[in-house]
């Protein structure tokens, strides 16, 4: 089966808080949709739905600062890399860009992102659609509840990268091409989909100035909201897409997130790993498509009673 894809060459820049944020869009009618990554990716994590959804909706996909071709400003001395303001980002976006309310939709730790901006401002979200969200279980929070090795492990690999010379060598290592092949075969069910294209996706950003210290500032980064935090404030309803074969979201645990009245659909992806939309585009696409539509409609119909 043929996948549309769109053209790499021709993203737009907008200026966010003094710092140049890359982004894409395509499309000129319908409901405005926006697409967010999640950590270590792109826009461009999101190539294969941008066509499709452009038929009927007007598309963007942002690379969150930090991210992609995004502005790598200095941690905490230029900007604090959290869920929060992230957030803010992509509601700015929606305000400065979009220019009207929209539908987000996260991957991993994108879903944070799009809820964090939607509880923060209501105004800009007609719905959310989650897939495969990151349930942090590193967070300080979390971390009771997991094995003995990583309760007490992770705070002490924090502290060790912390120090520069060390940082900068596990992220070089971490960032060769092989390693991220090795990373996207463990997330990927089908091996087929990790390509050199997708491996040079996640690796060419890495070569910016900047790249090392936002990586290792996001790595000790245990703080901040998570799901079951920001899920009962939505101010829209949501659906979650979940691969079933993702290793690192635990889709039992992702169904829990389905008990909050917010979440209208928990729809289980059989055999796709943690990045569906990338992996499974033929399945995730009419699924955003419909989900659109359908809230579309009921929008629609309220202001007609209003």
């Amino acid at each position: 089966m043929t996948t549309q894809t769109i053209n790499s060459d021709s993203p737009k820049t907008w200026t966010w808080r003094g710092f140049p944020i890359c982004y894409q869009t395509q499309g000129n009618t319908g409901p405005s949709v926006v697409l967010v990554h999640g950590f270590g990716a792109s826009w461009l994590h999101w190539r294969k739905n941008i066509p499709v959804l452009a038929e009927n909706c007007r598309v963007y996909a942002i690379d969150l600062i930090g991210f992609g071709a995004s502005a790598k400003p200095q941690p905490e001395v230029e900007m604090a890399y959290t869920l929060e303001n992230w957030g803010q980002q992509v509601a700015d976006f929606c305000r400065e860009v979009v220019g009207e309310p929209a539908f987000l939709v996260g991957n991993s730790i994108g879903c944070i992102v799009v809820m964090q901006a939607a509880v923060s401002n209501p105004d800009i979200a007609l719905g959310i659609t989650l897939i495969n969200c990151s349930l942090r279980l590193l967070h300080d929070r979390k971390r009771e509840t997991l094995p003995w090795s990583r309760r007490f492990g992770t705070p002490i690999l924090q502290r060790i990268l912390s120090i520069k010379a060390i940082g900068k060598f596990f992220f070089n290592q971490v960032a060769q091409p092989k390693t991220v092949r090795k990373i996207l075969l463990q997330a990927y069910a089908n091996a087929e989909i990790v390509t050199d294209e997708l491996v040079d996706i996640l690796t060419a950003p890495a070569k910016d100035p900047g790249a090392v210290a936002v990586f290792l500032a996001f790595t000790s980064y245990s703080t901040g909201p998570l799901p079951e935090d920001l899920l009962p404030h939505l101010p829209c309803p949501a659906i979650i897409l979940w691969g079933t074969a993702d290793p690192w979201e635990n889709i039992d645990l992702g169904r829990e997130l389905a008990n909050y009245p917010q979440v209208l659909k928990f729809i289980p992806l059989e055999g796709v790993g943690h990045c569906p939309q990338d992996e499974a585009p033929e399945v995730v696409n009419p699924i955003i498509q419909d989900w659109v539509w359908e809230r579309s409609k009921i929008l629609d119909a309220e202001k007609l009673n209003t």
